[in-house]
This record gives C-alpha cells, sequence and structure tokens, in this order.
C-alpha cells in the first residue's frame, strides 16, 4: 500500500492550495482518513479527520478555512486549503488507516 501526497507550494497569505493524497494498492472505504501537518520545530498535529466517510472534525486553527473530502472512484483523499496563514506552514501528510503518506510541503508567505 502506497499513500502519495501532492499539491504543495509556495503561497500567498489569502491564497489557496489543493492536496491530494493518491491511495495505491487496496481501496480504502470506511477507514479513518486524516491530513496531519508539521511545522518546523513543532510536533504532528492534527487538521482534518473523517471517520468512516461521515464524521468530518477539524482543528481549531483550520476550521471554516479547509474542507477534507474523498474520491471513492479515484481512492483519492483531498484537502482543500482556503485563506491561507503563514502559520499554516508546514509539512502536510495524509494517513489512511495505518499507512502515512510521504508529505508535501506547504510554505505561505506574508
Amino acid at each position: 500500500v502506497q499513500l502519495q501526497a501532492s499539491g504543495g507550494g509556495l503561497v500567498q497569505a489569502g491564497g489557496s492550495l489543493r492536496l491530494s493524497c493518491a491511495a495505491s494498492g487496496r481501496t480504502f472505504s470506511n477507514n479513518a482518513m486524516n491530513w496531519y501537518r508539521q511545522a518546523p520545530g513543532e510536533d504532528r498535529e492534527l487538521v482534518a479527520s473523517m471517520i468512516g466517510g461521515g464524521h468530518i472534525d477539524y482543528a481549531a486553527s483550520v476550521k471554516g478555512r479547509f474542507t477534507i473530502s474523498r474520491s471513492v472512484a479515484e481512492n483519492t483523499l483531498s484537502l482543500q486549503m482556503n485563506s491561507l496563514k503563514p502559520e499554516d506552514t508546514g509539512r502536510y501528510y495524509c494517513r489512511i488507516g495505518q499507512y502515512w503518506g510521504q508529505g508535501t510541503l506547504v510554505t505561505v508567505s506574508s
């Protein structure tokens, strides 16, 4: 099983990015699906989660700005990030069940 995260990059504050996590090797349906991020020098934190394709939760710092979604047909997990702030800078990791992606770097300039 592999998770390939993509979509990171450099964006100005107020901008948007869409992260994708493509899964291969098996189909995920009711597993817990999560996005984490890790800022330089900080612990990894949970940003968004989706359980069983239904229940969704967000960290308080991103609520109203980030949206987690999935495509069953494409076996892909996504994170739409709007109104980005410099404090959103970090490496973003997808996690589906016990599997982790390699991370994609997001840098938000002020």
